[in-house]
């Protein structure tokens, strides 16, 4: 019985710091491919930029540069998604711009 507690400890230990942390990762990962859509700014995981402008099941293809050079890549390539990227920093500063007006105007109120 001594042994068996330090035993599970460990391996909460291992779970919690390792194991579910990388589910999360992966979880993130795949719902950023499975919501990848035309017109989306991407990075590839080799530094690529360009525009989606076709999705299929397990593909995409992007458009490079002012030439509009298409290359197809598998999903699993995608690094991050620039436009889903900056919609959500503008929704975090919307956020945060109605949180400072609502403490501006109860202040305002309170004086």
């Amino acid at each position: 019985m001594g042994l068996l507690f330090p035993l599970i400890m460990v391996i909460a230990v291992f779970y919690f710091m390792l194991i579910r942390p990388e589910n999360k990762r992966k979880k993130e990962a795949e719902q950023l491919r499975s919501s990848l859509k035309e017109g989306d700014e991407i990075i590839t995981i080799g530094g690529i930029t360009g525009i989606v402008v076709n999705v299929k099941e397990d593909r995409f293809v992007i458009e490079t540069g002012a030439d509009q050079v298409r290359i197809e890549f598998q999903k699993w390539a995608l690094s991050s998604n620039e436009s889903a990227n900056k919609a959500a920093k503008e929704a975090q500063r919307k956020r945060e711009e109605e949180r400072a007006k609502a403490k501006a105007a109860k202040k305002a109120k309170k004086d």
